[in-house]
């Protein structure tokens, strides 16, 4: 149709100002590509690489254009004629395929960052503004991330955590690879809330990376593998829901079932996995909300959606449920709230300026509402929006956090 009902919800089209920077655009590029019509792929590499991949295209979209299979057939063509150097190759490789579906690694990786800040050396690193050398902005990125959690801490649950109380619902807790190394605490408390509102909860040990960042950088194959790997892990778990507490990783586990259609051998099996998918807030809500919440005067509160939460699980409601059963806060929905803050999984990394202009109209829409206090329910939106609280230098009067810390630190769980 063409209609344009997608382009003032576009992040990309808003602030670039191109029409190869719509939905629109982007997808009749690609069609005149399957035409024939263009011949020379190169023409699609900006278009695609500069899309956030947000798909709020798709919920304002009158005729359910499925853009973000449109967008992610695009990338698995353009990776398919790229040629890379051995380093950077392996690099890849590595990074994909070794560090992120591996626990040990991922634990060492953690356990190392620990030791850095035990030891000093990152206020070392600071002080000589050594971490700003560091390429693709690393160092700011650096800045906002959470303090670093003990190994004692990362080892504090095993496979199976009791409900407290009578039991609602047996479910299965998915750590992710990024939550279980960088927020470790979110997850503890995740687990925490889950036992404390009535479920019996399990921590699936084979499980591994959901498989989002090779979907999203074109690498198809690697995301099947990951995906059968975790519908293995967690058939081995009787468990009513499957719960994840990351927007981006739970619109993956989500679409499993649309990942492995054309394969006999799993389609059903990733159709029950799918079926099973929650995000923590939606069980949160189902057995009732959390008890013992404390008022939480002169606070004022606004809450950054998950793209991926929003427009492909559809979850919407249930974090704002959450939040308006804590007494005495206010809270107050900004303009656009749907608008990606421009995170995008590592799109903030490869794309930074792009990003930043994005994040600078989050932020512009963020300080209309004068709270102060963020709560967001993705790893990358948290950080992106604790970037954005630097950037405009509100770190003395505005936090961000995640739902499950605001939450946890309500009920005084910790």
């Amino acid at each position: 149709m063409q209609c344009g009902y997608c382009l003032p919800v576009c992040p990309t089209y808003l602030t670039m100002k191109k029409e190869t920077h719509s939905p629109r655009g982007r997808i009749n590029l690609i069609k005149m590509v399957g035409e024939g019509r263009i011949t020379d792929l190169t023409v699609l590499e900006d278009p695609i690489n500069l899309c956030l991949g947000c798909r709020a295209c798709e919920v304002a979209c009158p005729t359910e254009v499925e853009y973000g299979s449109i967008l992610e057939a695009a990338k698995v063509a353009l990776e398919k004629r790229k040629t890379y150097s051995v380093p950077i190759r392996m690099i890849r490789k590595t990074v994909l395929n070794k560090i992120f579906p591996s626990k040990s690694s991922l634990n060492l990786i953690s356990n190392s960052y620990w030791l850095f800040e035990k030891t000093g050396l990152k206020k070392v690193m600071r002080k000589t503004n050594a971490m700003k050398k560091l390429p693709y902005h690393l160092g700011e990125f650096e800045a906002t991330m959470p303090p670093a959690v003990s190994p004692k801490i990362r080892s504090e649950f095993g496979s199976f955590v009791k409900a407290k109380g009578e039991r609602k619902y047996v479910v299965a807790f998915f750590t992710g690879c990024v939550m279980d190394a960088m927020f470790k605490k979110i997850n503890n408390l995740s687990i925490k809330l889950l036992s404390e509102v009535g479920c019996d909860v399990y921590i699936a040990e084979k499980q591994t990376c959901c498989g989002a960042l090779h979907a999203h950088t074109g690498e198809m194959d690697d995301a099947k593998e990951l995906a059968k790997k975790n519908i293995t892990a967690f058939e081995e778990v009787n468990a009513d829901y499957i719960v994840n507490n990351a927007g981006g990783c739970g619109a993956m586990l989500h679409e499993y079932s649309e990942l492995l259609k054309d394969e006999p051998d799993w389609k059903e099996r990733a159709a029950v996995f799918s079926s099973k998918s929650k995000d923590i807030s939606q069980i949160l809500v189902a057995c009732g909300g959390i008890k013992n919440i404390k008022p939480r005067s002169n606070e004022r509160i606004t809450y950054q959606r998950s793209c991926h939460m929003t427009n492909v699980q559809k979850v919407t409601e249930e974090p704002l449920q959450l939040l308006k059963c804590i007494p005495e806060v206010e809270l107050v929905e900004m303009k656009n709230a749907n608008m990606c803050c421009g995170s995008a999984g590592i799109y903030n990394i490869v794309n930074y300026d792009e990003s930043m202009k994005i994040l600078d109209e989050k932020m512009k829409n963020m300080k209309e509402t004068k709270a102060n206090v963020i709560i967001t329910t993705n790893p990358g939106c948290l950080i992106q929006m604790k970037l954005g609280v630097e950037r405009e230098n509100l770190s003395d009067s505005v936090k961000a956090l995640h739902l499950i810390e605001y939450l946890a630190e309500a009920a005084g769980i910790k």
